[in-house]
């Protein structure tokens, strides 16, 4: 065999690069719809522009968060959503009633918390799939939540619960809020958690083969219960994000915030399968999910067609890994 031939036996294919660098197709997907909107409008590249399309990607980002643990145990949580509808309607209603603000968002994260770990245990204990435990839930808690709300938004006037909304200036011109700090540190503390220890090894091995994972003395249903609870925190401090972005707590709000979540994170390279998925390409999808949100809206476009765009882009993702790991095997 000649070195030219070894040499183009050694090139990955398509599939196996994408299985490699997961995060590489929502970067370049990001910096084209960036090309494209900053080419058809005049504001998109606008500091402050760009500072509201990260700020309307913190809530989803957030849920994304969540959502990638639990799919990277070959999971699904069709109720992230509805779940931190639940938690600022819990926040705001508390606040209202004149408990104290950290009280009020501590019981608000609570309640995201007891449901991960309901969801967890019916998914560990009971064997139930995770995809009819989370629709079952969805519809439990929106009801839920508008029993709760009587069918009304609740108005948020605690500085703590709308605090994360609060606006400063980086160098003089930059506009960033706290919520972005927020989001930052978590994504740095999850990137960290999944890659640099035990339980993130765990998670990944989890997703990948439970039976093999048990097998090597993981305990698999620990793990995966593990996995609800941690993510019904993350649930609960988007609850705090979607109150900081708009400081009303709304019981028809993010009513496709599970599906956008979803998007994301298979944009960002994860697998439906488990076991395949990074921090890093999951923030990559929320970012575009919200650049094409913005986009689509400085352009005019109808809210129901970009509902439509993102849906495409779901099932565009979802075939491009179906195809990489067909090129694998």
């Amino acid at each position: 065999m000649t070195a030219t031939a070894l040499r183009t036996q050694d090139r990955p294919t398509l599939g196996e690069f994408l299985l490699r660098a997961p995060a590489v197709g929502p970067a370049l997907a990001l910096v084209v719809a960036i090309v494209v909107f900053s080419a058809s409008t005049s504001t998109f590249l606008d500091l402050d522009n760009l500072s509201l399309v990260v700020q309307q990607s913190l809530v989803v980002g957030t849920l994304a968060l969540g959502q990638t643990l639990i799919i990277l145990t070959a999971g699904i949580d069709l109720a992230n959503a509805a779940a931190m509808v639940l938690g600022t309607l819990i926040m705001a209603k508390l606040a209202v009633g004149g408990v104290d603000g950290i009280f009020a968002l501590l019981l608000g994260i609570v309640a995201t918390v007891v449901i991960g770990t309901v969801t967890g245990s019916l998914v560990t204990r009971v064997k139930l799939p995770p995809f009819i435990v989370t629709l079952g839930l969805l519809t439990v808690l929106t009801a839920g939540a508008k029993l709760f709300a009587g069918g009304q938004a609740v108005p948020v006037t605690d500085g703590l619960l709308k605090w994360l909304g609060t606006r400063r200036y980086l160098f003089g011109g930059i506009p960033i809020t706290y919520g972005m700090t927020v989001a930052l540190l978590m994504f740095l503390a999850l990137w960290y958690a999944l890659t640099k220890t035990s339980w993130g090894k765990h998670v990944y091995a989890v997703g990948n083969a439970p039976e093999a994972a048990r097998l090597s003395g993981i305990k698999v249903n620990r793990t995966i219960l593990s996995v609800y609870i941690v993510a019904g925190v993350i649930f609960g401090i988007a609850a705090w994000q979607a109150l900081g972005r708009v400081p009303n707590a709304d019981p028809n709000a993010f009513q496709l915030g599970n599906l956008d979540s979803i998007t994301a994170v298979v944009l960002g390279g994860a697998s439906l399968f488990g076991g395949r998925g990074s921090v890093i390409g999951t923030m990559m999808g929320a970012l575009v999910v919200a650049v094409l949100r913005s986009g689509l809206t400085q352009l005019g476009v109808d809210a129901l067609y970009q509902d439509v765009a993102t849906g495409a882009l779901l099932i565009a993702a979802v075939a491009v890994d179906r195809i990489a790991r067909r090129q694998q095997s």
